[in-house]
Parts: structure tokens; sequence; C-alpha cells
């Protein structure tokens, strides 16, 4: 059977924080920009307020009758990941979220995702979920938002389609409720670790591998068969597209009018078992090494991922066993099921 983390498993626990210097860019202290800081989920500049503010973690479906999705394209980080049916759903990693509108729609918990959301110290997301779910939502550490259980107002269902895929929220109802429930909005101390992605400090374009392989397009139809995702390369501007079979086509965000795109692309095959007979699953989230692809900037190497602990952030090695240095700019971690294929091509 899998082993899922117990309710008390690695709370707070240190032990595995990395001590090293941060691998954010060595800039010029006269050319940084006034009151700004680089990003821990992008490494972007950010104001100093948004780097030190604790990020949401959003539950958002991914069947046909969710789409279109709402500021989705705001997620710094989006997981994609197996659950019940074939189908997957995406949770979205928010930095900047105290002014969005309309972001969602918003569904149900599983509770694998929670253990993810962990490593960035989230507040986490969600209307409801099954029972599954409530070891892990009821941790005394655990901060969740629950539409099903919040006051009136903090979330909002919308006239332009049909329950349950019209569930919203804004960021300043959110702010609000936070404040009620008195959760701490700066990342709280122990809990998250202080370097979770090492970011390079110039472009990488993977040219220090030579087993690097070319890959213009990325093929997940197989491991998503249901979703039929698929990415993109664009050399202009050097982003992989996001592409569903359920969007036939572009993956788009109806609020901002653009396509998810993403700088740095991680498949991530995990250890999964089926629950019960209704197709519930189960994921190992902390494992001590499993493989991996990295793409960027057009080009692909394999890897292997491991994680330590609840709160300890996944970490992904080189093939030499050193840490993979992701670009500057959003990322997409897909999760697929041990024994899942993928494929990938030049053109």
């Amino acid at each position: 059977m899998i082993n899922l983390p117990s309710p008390d498993s690695s709370v707070k626990s240190t032990e595995n924080f990395r001590q090293e210097e941060s691998s954010l860019p060595d800039i010029p202290e006269n050319t940084t920009p006034q009151g700004m800081t680089a990003s821990p989920l992008t490494n972007e500049w950010v104001s100093l307020e948004t780097a030190s503010l604790r990020p949401l973690a959003v539950m958002i479906p991914n069947d046909a009758s969710a789409l279109p999705h709402y500021n989705l394209s705001k997620a710094d980080i989006l997981y994609e990941v197996p659950v019940e049916g074939n189908m997957t759903r995406l949770m979205g990693i928010f930095g900047d979220w105290t002014t969005l509108e309309r972001v969602g729609n918003i569904r149900s918990c599983r509770d694998y995702f929670v253990y993810w959301a962990f490593e960035w110290d989230a507040i986490y997301i969600h209307a409801g979920g099954p029972f599954y779910i409530h070891d892990v939502i009821g941790r005394h550490d655990t901060q969740n938002i629950d539409a099903l259980s919040a006051p009136e107002g903090v979330f909002y269902r919308t006239t332009d389609r049909s329950a349950p895929q019209n569930l919203y929220f804004d960021g300043s109802s959110l702010l609000k409720e936070a404040g009620r429930l008195s959760y701490p909005l700066e990342i709280r101390e122990g809990y998250r670790d202080n370097l979770h992605f090492q970011f390079s400090r110039e472009e990488n374009r993977l040219d220090q591998y030579s087993q690097a392989s070319f890959a213009k397009k990325i093929y997940l139809k197989n491991a998503y068969p249901v979703t039929g995702t698929w990415f993109e390369y664009n050399e202009d501007d050097g982003l992989y597209y996001r592409f569903q079979s359920i969007s036939n086509g572009a993956h788009m965000d109806a609020a901002t009018g653009k396509q998810l795109a993403f700088k740095n692309i991680i498949l991530q095959f995990t250890y999964s078992e089926v629950r019960d007979n209704q197709g519930y699953l189960a994921f190992q989230c902390i494992d001590s090494s499993r493989d991996g692809w990295y793409f960027t900037n057009g080009k692909a190497i394999h890897i292997n991922w491991r994680k330590d602990s609840d709160y300890g952030s996944t970490r992904y090695y080189d093939d030499n066993g050193n840490e993979i240095l992701l670009n500057t700019g959003k990322t997409m971690i897909c999760i697929l099921r041990d024994g899942s294929t993928f494929s990938f091509a030049n053109k």
C-alpha cells in the first residue's frame, strides 16, 4: 500500500532546509528596483510585500464543463495532477493575489495536492472534498479556506454558467477571511524552505548537457487521456504554450485573453495507487528518488526528484546529481503516474 504522510509527520521540520546562499542573480545594489526583490516563485522582480506574502494554492477543475478558466494565467506555478476518471485537476500557486478578481472556478480537494501546497506554505483554497482529505485538512498546521463552510460573501457563484462550475473568489474577500481566521499573511518561520526552486544566474539553455534533446513540442495525451495536454515552444519569446484537447487547442484565460505559457516545464513521475471502486487516487508525494524531465528553451533533460518531508521542497537533480537551475519565469509541474508515457519532438 501507498505510504501517505501521517497527520503529524514533519510538522515544522527544518532538518532538510537548505543553508546555502541564495541562488538569486547577483545584481548590483544600485540596479535593483527600489522596493523590489526577486520572487521566490519565479525569480522575477516583485515588491518586498509580495515576496513575503504567503501564496494561495487554489484547486481548479480541468474537465470540459469547467472551461473557461478565469485568471489562471496569473498563477506563478501551476500543477496538473491526475484524479479519478482519467481526468486531471489543476492547482495554481498565486504569489500576488490580494487584488485579483474572479479566480476559478473552484472545486474540491484531493489530499495529495495539500502536501505539494505545504512546501510553499500556501493557504489552501478548495470547495470541500471526499472523506480522504479529513486527516490532512484537520491538522493543526493546515491553514485552508473551504468554500463550502466559509461565511457568505467569501466565495460567490455567477449566473453565466451552471453549478458546480460557477464558483469563484476575489482576492480582497480572501484577504478578509484569512484575517478572520487569524491566518498569518507572511511566510511562517520554520515552515517553508528558505530556498525552493534554484534559479540560474544567467539564461540556462541546457547547453552544458551533452545528452540534452531538442523538444519543441511535448505530448501528454497518453498520461492525461481526458485533458489531452500538450505544449508548443515559441522561439520568439522562449515560452512553452499550453494546449488541451478539451480546449480544442489553446488553453486560454477568459479574464486576460491570454494563452497559458511557461518558461519551465517539469514532468514528475510519482508512485500512485487506486484507493476504491470510485477510482480515487493516492500519490506518494514524499519519496527518495523518482524520475522526471525538465524542459526549457526548446530542450529537455532527464532529471530525478525527491521530497524529504511535508514542508520540505521537492528537489530536482540532473543525472550528475546536481540540482537543476530553472530559468526566471513561470513553471508548470505535471505530475505523471508511474508507468504512464509521454513524448516530445523537435517539430
